[in-house]
């Protein structure tokens, strides 16, 4: 696995604030039984004594899309540590995830995870959540906003940055025409990513948006823009914004009879499998188990020693480049659904 240079200072910073979060929590004392009292495999460790708090996740999640179930793992271990009750909702539209977020503010929650990937539609309501005394935590996208927002901190990876990465890599790898897939539009870490994939790739660069939620129709719309790029210029390569995308991508890949190499932003069990089998070049890991884990416990901890995590800056996750070779050290963890 391999760490992109220009954010090996904040990411090992990041791992460093990990470990001091678990050092605390396992300074908690135990309470209740010996099975509920220990974690999995995925982190955990003794559970608190503190008072019980209910913490809620709004995130901006399509149907399907497993990056999201890695992320809820992540928080619902923590939770069970901290003696939390945890409560998830999604919803890819804007203004139905501002009335979730409505919604647990309503119920008086103890602190917010929010996703910002449209943060305008849910600027006002997480500015009613600060109001309300309600600390809030932002997650895996919009970064730039989560300090405007009265947020006490962002936890996930600089899509610039990882942009940037996969760029430099493809350059790197000789390819000279890209196509990035989109799979919902309006979201400004998906277009984050593309652009910085553009910024850095030595070749040229075209988007293409999908509907994120149609996989049938999402493959097809990648095979037609492959075959159609047979005219104008082969693609001889195509980036992925999400995981699931990937496995469409190398089936629209087969149908379009293309040489393009698919490569992909986040990981799961499957991608894994497709990078052994060699159907994927590489995979950008942001680590969403992290994203999830660290929200809750940071909540968790400004709440019972006022702490608050990053210094006013975002605490990264990523990105690291995983190809094959990485597939021994991950795939106990991918199968568990933690990576």
């Amino acid at each position: 696995m391999r760490t992109n240079r220009k954010a090996a200072g904040r990411t090992a910073a990041a791992l460093l604030t990990a470990c001091a979060l678990a050092l605390v929590a396992g300074c908690s004392g135990s309470g209740g039984k010996d099975s509920e009292d220990k974690a999995d495999d995925g982190g955990g460790g003794t559970k608190a004594k503190t008072p019980r708090m209910k913490i809620a996740m709004v995130t901006h999640s399509g149907e399907g899309d497993t990056f999201w179930d890695i992320v809820q793992s992540g928080a619902e271990v923590a939770a069970a540590k901290d003696n939390v009750d945890f409560l998830y909702a999604a919803n890819k539209e804007g203004k139905e995830q501002a009335q979730l977020i409505q919604s647990y503010i309503d119920q008086g929650v103890d602190g917010l995870v929010v996703s910002l990937a449209k943060p305008e539609a849910v600027k006002a309501v997480v500015a009613k959540a600060t109001a309300a005394g309600i600390p809030v935590v932002t997650i895996n996208s919009g970064a730039e906003f989560s300090q405007p927002f009265g947020a006490l901190s962002h936890i996930g990876q600089d899509e610039a940055i990882a942009g940037e990465a996969v760029g430099e890599e493809l350059t790197r790898r000789g390819k000279k025409k890209a196509l990035c897939v989109i799979h919902e539009q309006g979201n400004v870490s998906l277009e984050e990513r593309c652009a910085g994939v553009k910024k850095a790739f030595g070749g040229t660069v075209e988007n293409l948006n999908v509907e994120g939620t149609n996989m049938p129709s999402s493959t097809s719309s990648i095979e037609a823009k492959l075959q159609s790029g047979k005219s104008t210029g082969e693609f001889d390569t195509v980036v992925t914004l999400g995981a699931p995308f990937a496995a469409a991508s190398v089936k629209a890949k087969a149908g379009a009879g293309s040489n393009a190499e698919i490569n992909t932003f986040d990981l799961n069990e499957d991608v894994v499998k497709q990078l052994k089998a060699k159907e994927i070049g590489f995979a950008v890991d942001q680590q969403p188990y992290l994203q999830g884990y660290l929200a809750v416990d940071e909540l968790w901890l400004n709440k019972n020693n006022g702490n608050v995590v990053g210094g006013g800056k975002p605490v990264l996750t990523g990105p690291a480049l995983v190809t094959e070779k990485d597939v021994p050290a991950l795939e106990k963890f991918t199968a568990r659904g933690t990576r």
